[in-house]
């Protein structure tokens, strides 16, 4: 399958478009357009009176858009997801019938060599979602401290030898930038656990990569605006995450109302309050068929909610 195929095939499309329950006069959102797979497919079950407003970030995404131009049913706009609400505003909508987002980052982007987002490619290391933003990939690896590099590889990557490896990253700037991917392959060598060297790069490239796009913050940001913008009890979030990071601030807002997973119970009643109910209590994962044709599913888990009665 081409790199271009890939770029347009979305995951888990019939459970998205079921998950959203669409109605053809509805207003929907796809916070992450990309190539325009699952945006297309919502449009299609839309009516003539039905909107769908998309949002990216993403100059290929932009240029993705113009396909869909012509259809006075659908608005692009060119910001990040954080901002959702301000923008839908602006736009003259303060609710919809529901959000949808994958916050899996492209194929497209995974291959294109001057992104910096693989660990397969040759490429300057940037990884910014957003090519106008100033953090690079560059400016974490090279002018981060230590604790903060030890912090963010901890965190965000899981890494192991986090300290260690934030200490030998330092130390190997110290006289010349690390300015590649190869050239930040080759100080990662160093550390990497013999035989799991592609698991501990991936490990690693994650873990700046969320650094460099505030991906946890702009998620949290997200979810506390979702149900000020969700209709009514028919109004769908549905949410793709593809690790355990974004999946636990999803299924913890769902299930709490925040990021901990912590209860708010009445003293009296007991009873939970929270903006959102989940429709299934297990996340949604991609079927054998699509795992057999499309490999970035493999790790994916659709969550599905609504407004709390």
């Amino acid at each position: 399958m081409t790199a271009e195929k890939l770029y347009h095939l979305p995951v888990m499309l019939q459970e998205c478009l079921e998950g959203l329950n669409i109605r053809p006069d509805g207003v929907y959102v796809d916070v992450t357009f990309g190539g325009g797979g699952h945006s297309k497919a919502i449009l299609e079950r839309l009516g003539e009176n039905g909107k769908l407003i998309a949002f990216d970030q993403d100059p290929d995404a932009k240029q993705n858009s113009l396909a869909f131009s012509d259809d006075k049913r659908f608005t692009f706009i060119e910001a990040n997801f954080r901002n959702i609400k301000k923008y839908l505003r602006l736009y003259g909508f303060k609710k919809v019938d529901g959000i949808l987002a994958d916050f899996g980052i492209s194929s497209h982007q995974i291959d294109e060599p001057t992104r910096g987002f693989s660990t397969r490619f040759e490429g300057d290391l940037d990884m910014r979602m957003n090519q106008k933003a100033e953090v690079s990939a560059y400016t974490v690896i090279n002018e981060y401290s230590e604790a903060q590099l030890h912090k963010i590889l901890g965190m965000y990557g899981e890494v192991k030898n986090a300290k260690t490896l934030a200490n030998g990253i330092c130390t190997a700037r110290m006289n010349t930038p690390i300015k590649t991917t190869s050239e930040f392959k080759a100080v990662l060598e160093r550390f990497a656990p013999k035989f799991k060297e592609f698991k501990y790069f991936a490990q690693v490239f994650q873990a700046i990569r969320i650094e460099v796009n505030q991906e946890l913050e702009v998620i949290q940001e997200f979810l506390e605006q979702t149900p000020d913008l969700l209709r009514d009890t028919d109004s769908r979030l549905c949410i793709m995450t593809f690790h355990s990071l974004e999946d636990r601030l999803v299924k913890n807002y769902i299930k709490a109302g925040n990021f901990k997973g912590e209860m708010d119970r009445d003293i009296v009643f007991g009873t939970v309050t929270k903006p959102l109910e989940g429709i299934s209590r297990k996340p949604i994962e991609a079927s054998p068929e699509e795992l057999s044709h499309n490999n970035r599913s493999r790790s994916a888990k659709l969550r599905i909610a609504t407004l709390s009665c």
